[in-house]
């Protein structure tokens, strides 16, 4: 399932937008700050931004400016009361790819989202991969060799991350973010019901990944060894 970052301030409208992008199967992440938004942006591999300009820390095309300066190509799309050409001109000039003036139709706006989804996004892999292990995001798949295991979403999300990080670690704080949002209130042992889950699944298609605990900093996707 694809994840995507929405800045806006408006309460109501976030809340459809995001309702509207459930429905069609896209997880949202919704912030009211720039400073928030980047701080996600750091924390967590977005598949798209959905952008507004009016913000109250500033003009919502900042983030991206500066998304765009440091190499950061995720594909984005503009939202904006504002609907002179100048302002369409500039923001596509800042390195959106799309623009949408407020009001807009929500079956639009999800027409819209999905087409930035089949952009090409950060150079990044669309099954992603570590050690033995393939990750299938579209069809909710971890496979090692011709063995594989479906995974629920918050395992999806998951995994998601600690294969990109490969090797790396990655905060515990991340990954509950990873696995159930923001914004989504998080039982205190749910990520370790959904880590406990993984590895049996890994150990299941015979992967020689482990997810190993790093103490004091949280997880990381290793490679354990050959197995009997």
């Amino acid at each position: 399932m694809s994840r995507i970052l929405l800045l806006e301030d408006h309460e109501r409208l976030a809340r459809l937008i995001s309702e509207g992008l459930a429905s069609a199967g896209i997880m949202v992440d919704t912030f009211n700050h720039i400073s928030h938004a980047e701080t996600a942006l750091q924390r967590m591999p977005y598949q798209a931004l959905v952008i507004d300009r009016g913000v109250p820390d500033g003009d919502g095309l900042s983030l991206l400016r500066s998304l765009r300066e440091a190499g950061n190509s995720i594909p984005c799309l503009v939202l904006t009361a504002r609907t002179a050409l100048n302002d369409r001109v500039e923001g596509l000039d800042a390195g959106a790819e799309d623009y949408l003036a407020k009001p807009f139709a929500m079956e639009e706006m999800v027409a819209r989202v999905r087409a930035l989804l089949r952009r090409p996004a950060e150079v990044r892999s669309l099954e992603p991969q570590c050690g033995d292990l393939t990750l299938r995001p579209e069809d909710s798949l971890i496979v090692c060799g011709g063995k594989s295991e479906t995974l629920a979403q918050a395992e999806l999300q998951i995994m998601l991350l600690l294969m990109e990080k490969c090797n790396g670690s990655v905060r515990h704080s991340a990954l509950e973010a990873a696995g159930w949002g923001f914004s989504d209130a998080v039982t205190p042992n749910a990520l370790d019901v959904a880590l406990h889950r993984i590895r049996r699944k890994l150990s299941a298609i015979g992967s020689t990944q482990r997810i190993v605990n790093i103490r004091g900093i949280g997880y990381a996707l290793q490679d354990s060894g050959p197995t009997e």
